[in-house]
């Protein structure tokens, strides 16, 4: 299972560098799945006494302090490949090793070194990424000394039992050492288009069609693309990058192995891109995993095309069929009503030139600055027209409104006991905004600032009793615009 989050954050215009990842890795019975729950802090990986249960990747998000957030992987535990089953399971040792930002080989401190754990050791440390050798229960009476495994040749080396928590805040204290720190880049002038959707939609052909020329292997065969593929095209004077992806299956239909971390490759390509092409094949629309990948470009705060591909091989199809079929499809993503819709062949080149243009239009609208004066028309007419409901006598209070960031563009509401503002007002002034500039194509992003919180954090700050928080800055800055 994956829980998405964004891998990029976006502040005051500036790209913030990809969330890190840590892989753990090792033989079966080693304790990772145990070492994975006490970092996260939540039974999350399945535990038994049998060696190979874990038959899968778990990824989870964690936090390790002084603002360090990562990614956690737990992957399937290396042994001897019995059939293609487990041959393919063992592939994702080297999959993560190569995702990863920081490795944790987990060993059993109470066996000798086998073949199977310097093979793992060996592969780790060619990726030259930086490794932690995790020797695990090392409370039990038959734990070997750490010199039994320096053969294995890494450095760092961390003595911990899962299962008693005894060691995990000295290893999470390594690896927050270890880890890369997420600075801030200036984001460059590429337009990065990713092709989103589930497998044999014909994403690659598009893809093929797009770049002009053959880049990606084209089959029947569902799943033919494991990799992201990417080619730089310039259109119209501009630079974009065409990112294709692997087809996403639901979670029951996934292959064990490589194909889980297909699917990790294309959210992080969804994550990397601007703007995503959610393709769907015209003889099989609207399913719920369509939905699903809809709602994860929107939470990522990327622009979307619906993207209806195969046209000319649509069945019974005749001069109707569109005006038929829009609606439907328009009901089944009402949740993303901004986003265009497009019925294209990669065969005949119908509207393919016009996904190009689409992109670029919505690369603008994502880029689109309102003056706050403009803004709080907006709000105050929706406040004139519509005030809020609260409680019996406590009602919020919308005060100003300010843009604080682009791509996507982020709006911040100040006021007071906000936490009572119910869900269908926020969408009502969603709705009001985007009547006043459309934003075509891509999400907007609301957050409300409490006055009373902010003013209390502004205390405590002041006090020297808390760091600077984002939302006290912005609070500065909103000051600065009125």
């Amino acid at each position: 299972m994956i829980i998405v989050n964004p891998l990029y954050l976006c502040y005051n215009g500036q790209y913030m560098k990809k969330i890190p990842y840590v892989a753990i890795v090792g033989r079966t019975n080693a304790g990772k799945s145990s070492l994975f729950n006490r970092i996260y802090g939540s039974q999350e990986a399945i535990v038994a006494r049998e060696a190979g249960t874990t038959r899968d990747n778990v990824v989870r998000k964690v936090s390790l302090g002084s603002k360090k957030d990562c990614w956690l992987v737990d992957t399937a535990g290396l042994k001897p490949a019995e059939d293609e089953f487990e041959a393919s399971i063992q592939d994702q040792i080297v999959e993560a090793t190569e995702i990863a930002d920081v490795i944790l080989v987990v060993v059993d401190s109470t066996e000798y070194p086998s073949d199977e754990d310097r093979r793992i050791a060996k592969t780790a440390l060619k990726s030259k990424k930086p490794v932690i050798l995790v020797l695990n229960k090392s409370d039990l009476k038959k734990s070997l000394d750490s010199e039994e495994f320096l053969r294995l040749g890494i450095k760092t080396v961390v003595r911990t039992s899962a299962e008693h928590n005894s060691g995990i805040d000295y290893l999470t204290d390594r690896l927050s050492t270890e880890l890369p720190t997420v600075s801030a880049t200036e984001p460059d002038d590429v337009l990065r288009i990713a092709l989103i959707g589930r497998p044999n939609v014909g994403k690659s052909y598009l893809f093929n069609t797009l770049a002009g020329k053959q880049q990606a292997l084209v089959a029947n065969i569902a799943g033919t693309t494991r990799d992201v593929n990417r080619v730089s095209v310039r259109y119209h004077g501009k630079d974009v990058e065409l990112l294709d992806t692997a087809g996403v299956r639901r979670p029951g239909k996934q292959d064990v192995g490589i194909e889980k971390f297909s699917v990790l490759r294309t959210l992080q390509a969804i994550e990397e891109s601007d703007v995503c092409l959610l393709l769907m094949d015209v003889n099989e629309l609207n399913t719920q995993l369509d939905q699903k990948l809809a709602g994860i470009i929107k939470e990522a705060g990327r622009g979307i095309v619906i993207v209806v591909s195969k046209w000319d091989a649509a069945r019974d199809r005749d001069a109707y069929t569109r005006d038929a079929l829009a609606p439907q499809i328009q009901r089944t993503f009402d949740f993303v009503p901004w986003a265009p819709l497009i019925f294209t062949s990669s065969v005949t080149g119908q509207n393919v030139t016009k996904l190009f243009d689409l992109a670029l239009d919505i690369e603008q609208q994502r880029k689109t600055e309102l003056k706050t004066t403009a803004l709080n028309r907006i709000l105050q007419d929706c406040l004139r027209k519509h005030p809020p409901a609260g409680l019996k006598n406590t009602h919020p209070k919308l005060r100003y409104m300010v843009q604080t960031d682009t791509n996507p563009p982020w709006f911040v509401i100040f006021g007071s006991n906000l936490k009572f503002l119910h869900w269908s007002y926020k969408r009502y002034l969603e709705r009001s905004v985007r009547a006043h500039h459309n934003f075509a194509g891509t999400p907007i992003m609301f957050s409300f600032r409490d006055e009373k919180q902010l003013k209390a954090n502004r205390e405590r700050i002041r006090a020297g009793k808390e760091p600077v928080t984002k939302a006290y800055k912005q609070q500065k800055n909103a000051e600065k615009q009125r």
